[in-house]
């Protein structure tokens, strides 16, 4: 096994070279679990996008001993680490990945084409809003989705909920705990009677007259507009996104997929991140959209750890073999 010993985060790993496991996606998932491969003295080297869905946030919350730290100080942390256990990370884009023997070959984009024993993917998911004006450009800012890794910033603020998706009353009464301000907008999505009464109860106002657009001054949000004209006063948004997990280049691996209750098109796993196909793992939002930051981490942990067992006991075996 060749042991690769870099002082670099970023570099460029020979396309003869077969290492023992290539990590597609470099969040948090992917580099956690590059860092307990290495640390194993395994070789791995990581292929990074640059794409990290969190870049809009201004920190990273609910993170023990890390709350508040902004997305891409945590990644260059990660890539260091990487490193500094010998692992390279390469910024690039995968264009596809296959089965190789016993064992698998990823291109990228540029044409370089990288061998590995094992693969770990951790291509994490895409959000996808509603087509309502205004809301892309205030996404992670003004218009937020997660009460845990948002929701102290937001407290006791007046909160509009779009309700796109059927999980909308969930949403709501989370954000409820925050804030005595909520009103949930309907769009595209009509309460149930069990809903209404939930909202009800908890004193959450219902606007059922359409989304027109998301109102904003000096780049904060104020209001939503109505079709018919009217603007609710609102400072701050939640609406759930529809996840799909980037697995577009991976359609050689034959990894099979299901739709998931906040996402489509979700690679199986088992507790450990092993797919069905033998030799690949997978961690992060690709295969749980619902994951924060550290869940990804520790997917990724643990998913690193399986790999490197699975090795061990793969080279215990044909050790045995040619005894």
């Amino acid at each position: 096994m060749a042991l690769h010993h870099r002082d670099m985060t970023t570099s460029h790993t020979p396309v003869d070279d077969h290492l023992d496991a290539l990590v597609i996606g470099g969040g948090a998932a992917g580099l956690a679990g590059a860092v307990t491969l290495a640390r194993s003295r395994r070789s791995v080297t990581v292929i990074d996008g640059g794409a990290p869905r969190n870049a809009p946030a201004e920190g990273v919350h609910a993170l023990l001993g890390m709350d508040g730290i902004a997305p891409a100080e945590l990644l260059a942390r990660g890539r260091a680490e990487v490193a500094r256990y010998g692992g390279d990370v390469i910024a690039a884009e995968v264009r596809t990945a296959e089965i190789d023997g016993d064992g698998f070959v990823v291109t990228l984009e540029d044409g370089r084409r990288l061998r590995s024993r094992r693969l770990l993917v951790a291509t994490g998911a895409v959000d996808a809003l509603p087509e309502i004006p205004g809301l892309a450009e205030q996404w992670g800012h003004g218009v937020v989705h997660c009460p845990y890794c948002h929701g102290w910033e937001v407290r006791d603020r007046s909160i509009g909920v779009i309700a796109s998706h059927p999980m909308f009353t969930h949403q709501a009464l989370l954000f409820r705990q925050l804030t005595d301000d909520v009103v949930v907008f309907t769009h595209g999505v009509d309460p149930t009677p069990e809903q209404r009464a939930q909202l009800l109860a908890r004193g959450i106002g219902l606007v059922e007259d359409g989304v027109a657009a998301v109102v904003t001054a000096d780049g904060s949000i104020t209001g939503v507009e109505l079709t018919d004209g009217r603007v609710v006063p609102r400072e701050i948004l939640t609406v759930q996104s529809l996840l799909t997990p980037r697995v577009q280049m991976l359609a050689g691996l034959g990894l099979r997929v299901v739709d998931h209750p906040m996402g489509q098109h979700v690679p199986t796993v088992d507790i450990g991140g092993r797919s069905e196909v033998p030799g690949v793992w997978l961690a992060g939002n690709v295969t749980e959209p619902s994951a924060q930051v550290g869940a990804s981490a520790a997917a990724g942990t643990m998913a690193g750890a399986q790999i490197n067992a699975d090795l061990v006991m793969a080279e215990t075996a044909a050790a045995v073999a040619a005894m």
